[in-house]
């Protein structure tokens, strides 16, 4: 009878499965700190934005997207894909390096910088921003021999926490504390923008969570680990 109650239990969403969170690798510091805060179970795979919009053309089984780049929840919503999109904060990018000797973009024309990795832009919208900021600096041309490209912002940072880089233009949320905030007028506004697989089993507690993300509680978690709260311009 116990083992019975149990599995009436179940089928009454007492033993739902975790909400699958397909998220930019921006998150990746505070996707711990939304964990906790948020009352149901939720679960995040952290890959670029870019990967994750395939992965869910593909037909992967995620239940929310959050993408660094409000561009291809807008493309997945016209294909049909996805829903309830969400602007929920704007993200920074910032300049690193482990000798501290770049402190500017100015910086990494100096012969002793020989590598510079940023996230691809080909689908990692930090990487789009830190190439936008290369240019409107008038550096680009000079430094695009010493790029090295990471699969996402975690992947750029690894390049020079390891030494194989001298420096590296990732997002703030990674480099917050150590880093050096590159002005949001370089580059094009990154929209953190969520939205609800259209596919999932899960609807309405995908969209609780996206509510919650613009919530008092999960915005302070944001801001304090390098993200910003969203103006509509």
């Amino acid at each position: 009878m116990k083992i019975l109650a149990a599995l009436l239990l179940c089928a009454f969403s007492a033993c739902a499965a975790d909400l699958l969170i397909a998220a930019a690798s921006d998150l990746a510091p505070l996707a711990p700190q939304l964990e906790r805060a948020y009352k149901e179970k939720i679960r995040f795979t952290l890959a670029s934005s870019g990967s994750l919009k395939q992965q869910i053309e593909n037909g992967a089984p995620f239940d929310v997207f959050l993408s660094a780049n409000e561009q291809y929840v807008k493309d997945l919503v016209a294909a049909g894909l996805v829903t309830d999109r969400t602007i929920y904060a704007t993200g920074r990018i910032a300049l690193w390096s482990p000798n501290g000797f770049v402190k500017s973009l100015a910086d990494l024309n100096k012969n002793s910088v020989t590598h510079l990795a940023i996230p691809n832009p080909q689908h990692a919208p930090y990487g789009v921003a830190a190439r936008e900021a290369l240019e409107s600096q008038g550096v680009w041309k000079e430094v695009e021999p010493k790029i090295v490209y990471g699969e996402n912002v975690r992947q750029a940072l690894q390049f020079a926490e390891s030494g194989n880089v001298e420096a590296v233009i990732t997002s703030w949320t990674l480099l917050i504390g150590k880093g050096t905030l590159l002005p949001a007028e370089w580059h094009s506004p990154i929209r953190q923008t969520g939205a609800v697989v259209k596919s999932s089993a899960q609807a309405e507690a995908a969209r609780r969570f996206l509510k919650f993300l613009l919530s008092p509680d999960a915005q302070k978690i944001l801001n304090n680990g390098g993200l910003w709260s969203f103006k509509a311009p």
